[in-house]
């Protein structure tokens, strides 16, 4: 099985610093989202969102997308907003019905879901290595799931880790999409996060049905969260996937649940245990050993 295009390594150096830049703005991701945790979360990720497709609109141009196959078509245009919108409303969720440095960390399993799915695309198999690397970094995330599962059932905690878990799926799937698609996505990403903000508006309007705007410190925590996050961030990941080797790139992600732990411990959201740590271990050892 081949892939529809191979990427062009421009430079090493271009793809690294690329890269550094998406994981150090996903760093910051779970601090700014506590930080407006009194908006509604489909309300913050429309919000987000359109922030995102603000910050991105310089790099908006015409792509000949009528050369691509129909599924591709279709693919890019519902399926990425959908992913988009399953991510990021998944994360704000779950961070809302779980502790946030736990949920953050089993979101950022998503490394090592692409790894496995890049690998799957190009050889039509796993190795060895891959498999036991995605079993060690969900044994991580395991260590902060089964407590809570076995104190709450399935409503609570448990439920907002599955979200999390939702949501890393979706990072690793839109990863996939943008190293696999036979176009660009970053010229389209503006038109991309529009359409997955109306279809996140017109479902908080159903569901959540309040259009009040946000109080100041929250309104400028979503709009920093889709200026940087979910804007620079997703298009400095796309250049990186698209000039440079998945394995090398997804590698430097495998620092951000540490990162993002790490910054809700100092602000004081989380509270440091063994656990954390120690799951924080887990994940960027499974990832590692995924990525070999």
């Amino acid at each position: 099985m081949q892939p529809l295009h191979s990427p062009v390594v421009v430079s090493p150096k271009y793809s690294v610093a690329a890269a550094l830049v998406a994981v150090a703005l996903w760093s910051i991701a779970p601090l700014l989202a506590e930080l407006a945790r009194t908006v509604a979360p489909l309300q913050l990720t429309a919000l987000t969102l359109l922030a995102g497709a603000l910050a991105t609109l310089p790099l908006s141009r015409k792509v000949p997308l009528s050369h691509c196959p129909r599924r591709w078509q279709a693919g890019i245009w519902l399926g990425v907003p959908l992913l988009i919108v399953g991510a990021v409303s998944s994360y704000f969720i779950g961070m809302r019905w779980a502790p946030a440095a736990e949920a953050a960390l089993i979101t950022y399993t998503w490394p090592v879901l692409f790894v496995l799915l890049s690998q799957w695309y190009r050889t039509g198999r796993l190795t060895l290595a891959s498999v036991s690397g995605a079993l060690i970094a969900f044994m991580g995330a395991a260590l902060l799931l089964v407590p809570q599962a076995l104190g709450s059932g399935v409503g609570g905690a448990a439920s907002g880790y599955a979200l999390a878990l939702l949501a890393a799926c979706c990072w690793a799937l839109y990863s996939w999409t943008g190293q696999a698609a036979p176009v660009s996505l970053t010229p389209l990403l503006p038109r991309l996060l529009l359409i997955a903000c109306a279809m996140t508006f017109t479902a908080s309007m159903l569901l959540e049905g309040s259009t009040a705007l946000p109080q100041q410190e929250a309104l400028l925590a979503g709009i920093a969260l889709g200026l940087g996050p979910y804007g620079i961030a997703m298009v400095a990941w796309d250049r990186a996937l698209r000039f440079g080797h998945a394995s090398l790139v997804g590698s430097l992600a495998y620092g951000v649940p540490i990162l993002a732990a790490l910054l809700l411990v100092m602000a004081g959201v989380s509270v440091l245990d063994w656990r954390l740590p120690s799951a924080a271990l887990l994940v960027v050892v499974g990832c590692l050993k995924a990525g070999r």
